[in-house]
């Protein structure tokens, strides 16, 4: 996987996709390449590593045409390199494809393809296809072949080819990997993800799974697996360039940190309505009748999602009286779990295309239970194979590490362990009111965060050399800690590790020493005396100790080394404050590193395999 662009027009090609391509770059990649056709010849160039190296060789040596595809790699089978970069071609050199995806059958089709004559180049999987569609294609034309191809396809993909045979289209097809259809004039455009497309047109379609798309510059038409032409309108999406740009931020990471108060303003005033019911989701068509009789939740999601479903688990329990699981997509989905018919599952998702969340709602619905899905994307495969969808409205996050997507899930979960609870009659009006009155203060909380930042910054400098961390909190901050944990491994390759304070003294406690930092989350509330008792514990063992506290608390002062102040709100909306420091605490820590914020090695944005 990571980024798939296509043209067909009358521009020339290679900017086109070399623009689209440096859209995609915040997916994260490790190489990057492109195919073209120009005066009937199908050209191949790529190269590994950052894309301006590509970009500077195609300056010396361009390709042409008004047809082409590009990719950048995030590697599956086969290390980050010239060969195992995308486009792969056939045997002949005359057809060209890119592949999201993993192809699990790969190995068989490889076998039998070598048996029949056919040789391979690159170790991936990703090369198969090109053959499969060159065998099929020695008694079929294009289109015939590339759907013969993609029915011997086991596993993910998104697959866009172009062929010397036929130099005037394009076909794409996808089945558990993303693609989306660019639609302009007298041009049109395939590929992963709106950004790589968004300078060109906003005219859209959303290809759905097990179907293909023939492209030509002046028509698009769109089969079944089986052959049979299907209608798809376009949709207008209203998202702008700029929504795409860093403006006077040095990294999109900091800039979407200092998004996070816009963002959580923009929920509130579109989901809070009138007194007795204050919170009213505009994409919840699930009834309120089928809502008021759910009697369990499972929240599933991956990472930073994960995180946040945890916090959901806590709030809609204590809210709501219900019981709630949060459970890994990865773990979820191979589990085989009791769901009951009063099961409502959450699938929580930045992207709305993380593969084994995917997954975990297919299984969910094989089993007749109802999927709410939370995302930011609501054309994405999550939303549109829920039930029910709530948006998150976060907009565009570019910075592989998730920030403004993780406080707008956190924001979205608070309002809706309120409306469920007040479905279920869970709880008294004026719970409500004062639940709504602290989730109203956020927005300006947050911006007094934001003013710290230099603060937080030379706490920064202070710990950067470290060579580990840890990150302790309890109650509906352990999950604060995780996130934390995440944000500074993800960007600063530092280890470390998020526990529930409660837990450490059983055997994780043994880290401590004079050189390893402890950033503990210690806001005023129920459990604040527990927790200071942790930190005594590591003081104790020569541990140094960060404490992210409440404003005010002069106690925290005498015992640990460093305090970084939150304002102070009601404990259960804490987490969304807490976060802040701890994510401009990463972002700082990376930056004096050295490392690529943005762009954080090994990963990716959007996890659409496995």
């Amino acid at each position: 996987m990571c980024g798939i662009v296509g043209y067909i027009g009358k521009k020339f090609v290679d900017s086109v996709l070399l623009v689209g391509l440096e859209r995609l770059e915040y997916r994260g990649y490790d190489s990057a390449g492109i195919a073209t056709i120009s005066n009937g010849e199908l050209s191949v160039f790529k190269r590994a590593g950052k894309l301006k190296i590509l970009d500077t060789a195609l300056k010396q040596e361009p390709l042409g045409g008004n047809i082409g595809i590009g990719h950048t790699r995030w590697a599956t089978h086969g290390e980050p390199n010239e060969i195992n970069a995308h486009p792969h071609t056939d045997c002949s050199g005359k057809i060209a494809i890119v592949h999201n995806g993993i192809i699990e059958n790969y190995i068989q089709l490889k076998e039998n393809l070598i048996k029949e004559g056919h040789i391979f180049q690159s170790e991936t999987d990703s090369e198969v296809i090109a053959h499969l569609i060159e065998k099929n294609t020695a008694n079929k034309n294009f289109e015939e072949g590339t759907l013969a191809a993609f029915k011997e396809l086991k596993g993910a993909y998104a697959v866009v080819a172009i062929s010397e045979a036929e130099p005037d289209k394009i076909i794409a097809g996808r089945k558990g990997s993303p693609l989306i259809i660019g639609v302009g004039k007298e041009e049109n455009f395939v590929a992963s993800d709106l950004s790589a497309i968004l300078t060109h047109t906003n005219e859209i379609v959303f290809l759905n799974e097990d179907e293909i798309a023939v492209i030509s510059n002046s028509k698009i038409k769109f089969l079944n697996l089986d052959g049979v032409e299907v209608e798809h309108p376009s949709q207008r999406i209203e998202m702008k360039v700029t929504d795409y740009s860093k403006g006077e931020y040095s990294h999109f990471m900091l800039k979407e940190i200092y998004e996070q108060s816009e963002v959580i303003d923009r929920i509130i005033q579109t989901y809070f309505c009138e007194r007795n019911l204050p919170v009213k989701f505009g994409g919840l068509t699930l009834g309120r009748e089928y809502l008021a009789k759910v009697g369990k939740i499972i929240i599933q999601a991956c990472g930073t999602s994960w995180h946040a479903g945890l916090i959901g688990k806590f709030l809609l329990e204590k809210y709501s009286k219900i019981h709630t699981e949060a459970d890994i997509s990865s773990e979820f989905r191979y589990r085989n779990p009791v769901l009951e018919g009063d099961t409502l599952l959450i699938a929580i998702s930045q992207s709305g295309e993380t593969a084994d969340t995917l997954a975990g709602i297919r299984q969910a619905k094989s089993k007749f239970i109802k999927v709410l899905s939370i995302c930011n994307v609501l054309g994405s495969s999550i939303a549109r194979e829920s039930d029910s969808n709530i948006e998150l409205m976060a907009g565009p996050e570019i910075g592989v590490a998730s920030t403004k997507a993780y406080t707008a899930e956190l924001t979205i979960l608070y309002l809706f362990a309120i409306y469920f609870s007040r479905l279920k009659w869970a709880i008294h009006q004026e719970q409500m009111d004062q639940a709504i009155a602290e989730i109203l203060k956020a927005p300006d909380l947050i911006k007094k965060i934001l003013q710290n930042n230099s603060a937080i910054e030379k706490c920064a400098e202070q710990y950067c050399n470290a060579k580990q961390f840890v990150f302790l909190g309890r109650g509906v901050n352990y999950p604060t800690a995780l996130e934390g944990a995440l944000k500074l491994k993800e960007i600063s390759y530092i280890h470390a590790t998020g526990y529930p304070a409660g837990e450490f003294k059983h055997g994780p406690i043994a880290l401590i020493d004079e050189n390893t930092p402890v950033i503990a989350i210690i806001p005023k509330g129920e459990i604040y005396p527990k927790m200071f008792s942790n930190i005594l514990e590591v003081r104790a063992r020569k541990g140094k100790v960060i404490a992210i506290a409440t404003e005010g608390d002069e106690d925290i002062k005498n015992i640990a080394n460093n305090v970084i102040y939150i304002p102070e709100i009601d404990e259960d909306l804490s987490p969304l404050l807490a976060v802040i420091p701890l994510q401009l605490f990463a972002y700082h820590v990376a930056v004096k590193k050295g490392c690529d914020v943005d762009k954080p090695r090994n990963l990716a944005k959007s996890v659409t395999v496995e």
